[in-house]
């Protein structure tokens, strides 16, 4: 048996079917309940009048069909709300159209945001692929990005194709960056103050790759310019096939991609070599072919403007299997359009070779606002080559060793000043052999080269005539030894 307990009563809301007396009522605890009856909640409100009766319901548990709060004080249960508790095991009544969209609408949105984030991905993939053709940004942007697969094409099969499909200078810009890529450089072949130029293999023949150096990357921006531009598909111009700027040992690499000559430059080949007539009117010849292509504007859909080289040199020459040359290092070549009048140096601050520097170079006479006289200054540097090539021509079993211009005249490596002297001041020029002159053909040359060195630059010969007249001589010599 329990001690009876007494405690003061306390004035309590009362709401519902305990409350038959009004609104009010007095008892040891107050509480609030909510129960269910017959599938309906009922909500009352009142005081438990004996405290054995408020200890037994208030320290009842909650369960899924009734709860109740108790509580001490004046009023204390008026603002006590209650709710059934959701007890494990319960589970809402949904309908099949409920369950439908709550299984269904995840999955779409998740589609909905997979969709979204594709796009986003291809659009920063498209926007990374533009500034790689961009060249970067510094560049700009060069005409002709024409996507294409290399496959297992052979490079003449893509240069022929970019011939009749394109501007025909060379290959379709995405396909350029495509070869450079693969291509596996085997062995250095030169060094210069430009760089190094490397026989690099692309799927089984042999290409010659032109990496230079920092300092020289204007030289390389106005090649790849020009060549992407300009058609020069020309048999006495050195053939472009790619332009790249890649990345290696975590440096930065300026490449450009052309045909391979084994035979080598000019310049290295005379110095091994010695040539008979025949010989000589065939690289002369050869190499005015091609400086009349550059030189001549060509209209029409497949024209080119009229192109100065400014560097010509024996270094700047190679020379074919066939005994033929190529003109090369197009990087400081000035581009003129007839129809507007434009005359476009690039933006290289380098200059020539000096030792082959013509005499309104070397006195800063030259009208560098005229086409023209950049035409005039590659006449001079051709007669310079053309004297190379004859000194190493035999007539009557003679020959000299192979010297640079000048060579008798100046140091090494002449300063600007030492060849200003030379050819402006004292107006030499490079010293003819007495021996050429017993020989008809070495004669005729002798007489070609001094009409290049005039030190006016308007008396000096075309690129035409020059062609025309070596044409001549040749065709003269093939007329005596079939008369022999």
């Amino acid at each position: 048996l329990h001690p009876t307990v007494f405690l003061l009563p306390h004035e309590c809301v009362c709401e519902g079917r305990s409350c038959a007396t009004g609104r009010r009522c007095v008892g040891q605890h107050c509480f609030s309940s909510l129960t269910v009856s017959d599938g309906a909640l009922v909500s009352q409100k009142g005081c438990f009048k004996v405290y054995e009766q408020s200890r037994m319901t208030c320290k009842t548990p909650p369960s899924r069909d009734q709860i109740v709060e108790c509580c001490q004080g004046h009023l204390c249960n008026l603002n006590i709300t209650v709710e059934l508790p959701v007890m494990a095991g319960d589970l809402p009544n949904y309908s099949l159209t409920t369950l439908a969209i709550v299984i269904v609408a995840p999955v779409i949105v998740l589609i909905v945001l997979s969709g979204i984030a594709i796009l986003v991905f291809r659009r920063i993939h498209q926007n990374q692929m533009e500034r790689l053709t961009a060249r970067e940004a510094e560049y700009g942007t060069i005409d002709g990005l024409i996507a294409s697969n290399v496959g297992d094409s052979t490079l003449a099969d893509l240069l022929d194709h970019s011939c009749t499909s394109g501007s025909g200078s060379g290959l379709p810009f995405l396909v350029q960056r495509t070869v450079a890529r693969q291509i596996t450089l085997n062995e250095c072949v030169g060094k210069g103050r430009y760089g190094e130029v490397w026989r690099g293999q692309w799927q089984g023949e042999s290409v010659a790759v032109k990496i230079f150096s920092s300092r020289d990357e204007k030289s390389w921006f106005r090649e790849t310019e020009i060549y992407n531009t300009v058609l020069l598909r020309h048999e006495n111009i050195l053939g472009f096939i790619a332009s790249d700027m890649t990345s290696r040992n975590s440096s930065t690499q300026l490449w450009l991609i052309t045909h391979f000559h084994e035979m080598g430059s000019l310049y290295d080949y005379l110095q091994l070599s010695t040539l008979d007539t025949a010989s000589c009117l065939r690289m002369a010849l050869s190499i005015a072919s091609g400086l009349a292509h550059l030189h001549v504007e060509i209209f029409g859909t497949q024209g080119k403007p009229a192109i100065a080289h400014r560097d010509l040199k024996s270094k700047n020459i190679l020379v074919n299997k066939n005994g033929q040359c190529c003109i090369a290092d197009l990087g400081l070549a000035v581009m003129h359009f007839q129809d507007t009048n434009e005359l476009d140096v690039g933006n290289n601050p380098k200059v020539g070779t000096k030792r082959y520097m013509a005499p309104e170079v070397l006195d800063d006479s030259i009208q560098m606002d005229c086409f023209e006289s950049f035409k005039r200054v590659d006449i001079w540097a051709f007669g310079l080559v053309l004297w190379e090539i004859a000194r190493s021509t035999v007539s009557n079993g003679i020959v000299e060793d192979y010297k640079p211009p000048f060579h008798d005249a100046v140091p090494s490596d002449p300063s600007f000043e030492d060849m200003k002297k030379v050819v402006c001041v004292d107006q030499q020029r490079p010293n003819i052999p007495n021996r050429w002159f017993s020989d008809p053909t070495l004669t005729s040359i002798a007489k070609l080269m001094k009409e290049c060195w005039y030190q006016n630059p308007s008396a000096r010969l075309t690129a035409l005539r020059i062609k025309k007249t070596l044409t001549k001589i040749d065709n003269s010599l093939d007329k005596i030894k079939t008369d022999c």
